[in-house]
């Protein structure tokens, strides 16, 4: 007996040729639309894809509000981020509708600690400039005090956080002989890797600082003036967390005057940066990459295929796999 065909949940993806075979799979099950914009969608843009929608698979810049929720309609039951941060949520206004807003964790550490080791390499041994220079031509001219850098090996790694990031981190520290210690807050045991230090003692001992901890009011500029002067000036501060932890302008005055040795950011404060002349990009002892610590075809297919689960499990009536920490696993719950 023919029937009336079910609706299918719609769904709303926010970039297209995202990596892996999360959306493919998705649009198996589910009415999948995709923005097939070259450029991400505006706000605007964003809440017309999601009207209507049962679930939102999002990238971490996607800002996820009121405005996009009420947009999207009573129906939306979850919104799922490909990306372990999540200071792009609302996570008020998405408990308040009942929507369940999930991330990646657990499946970017190691790449990202990849990226923040080569950031160590690149800022402390000035390699960017050498490369810069052999391009110019200069290589047969160049002294034998030229692009002079400072070792690695032996040199004392000081962790901002102690997450999945930082611990891989210090791993990758240990192999290259760095000593190693970090400041958490609120855990403030040693383990067999690193040792938990006050925080202005690791500003002040640290040969490099490495920063992971989340965007949160609290952590908002918590490396300014005053920690960058009690780094040592032959110190080397590095982030893969998130841009407006440190404040720009403060590390380029530090920089652009001596008072510290080299930087390197693979994250900034309102990105995508698109000015050839930002003041970051010409600062030669500073090291800026896009914001590519997860960017490996491996790891950002995970990111999008763990999304998809979140997304299939609770469209199932089933529990999230990595919902916010602290948020409804299910919808309406609170």
């Amino acid at each position: 007996m023919n029937g009336t065909p079910a609706i299918r949940p719609r769904v709303a993806v926010s970039r297209s040729e995202l990596p892996g075979g999360g959306v493919a799979r998705l649009a198996s099950r589910y009415d999948v639309t995709v923005w097939e914009g070259a450029a991400p969608p505006t706000p605007a843009q964003l809440a017309e894809l999601a009207r209507d929608c049962e679930a939102l698979l999002l990238i971490g810049s996607d800002r996820v509000g009121a405005e996009l929720l009420d947009a999207a309609g009573p129906r939306l039951r979850v919104v799922a981020l490909a990306s372990m941060g999540y200071d792009s949520v609302d996570v008020a206004a998405a408990s308040e509708r009942g929507v369940v807003v999930t991330h990646t964790p657990d499946v970017l550490a190691d790449t990202t600690a990849d990226v923040a080791i080569a950031l160590i390499l690149m800022a402390r041994r000035r390699l960017v400039d050498s490369m810069d220079a052999m391009r110019r031509g200069e290589w047969g001219s160049l002294p034998m005090n030229a692009f002079l850098g400072l070792d690695v090996h032996g040199a004392t790694l000081g962790l901002i956080g102690y997450g999945q990031i930082a611990r891989a981190l210090a791993r990758r520290a240990v192999g290259f002989g760095m000593r190693v210690q970090h400041h958490h807050p609120r855990r403030k045991e040693d383990d067999e890797l690193s040792r938990w230090v006050p925080f202005e003692e690791l500003l002040s001992t640290s040969d490099v600082v490495s920063v992971h901890t989340p965007l949160t009011p609290e952590t908002v500029g918590m490396i300014g003036a005053a920690e960058l002067a009690r780094m040592k000036p032959t110190a080397t501060l590095v982030n893969t967390a998130r841009g407006g932890i440190v404040d720009e302008d403060a590390l380029l005055s530090a920089l652009r005057r001596g008072e510290l040795h080299s930087a390197g950011l693979d994250v900034m404060v309102d990105e995508p940066r698109v000015d050839p002349a930002d003041p970051l990009f010409a600062e030669p002892r500073l090291v800026v990459l896009p914001h590519v610590g997860s960017a490996t075809v491996q790891t950002r297919a995970a990111m999008v295929e763990l999304a998809a689960r979140n997304i299939e499990a609770v469209l199932s009536g089933e529990s999230a796999p990595t919902p916010l920490p602290g948020t409804a696993h299910r919808p309406g719950a609170r």
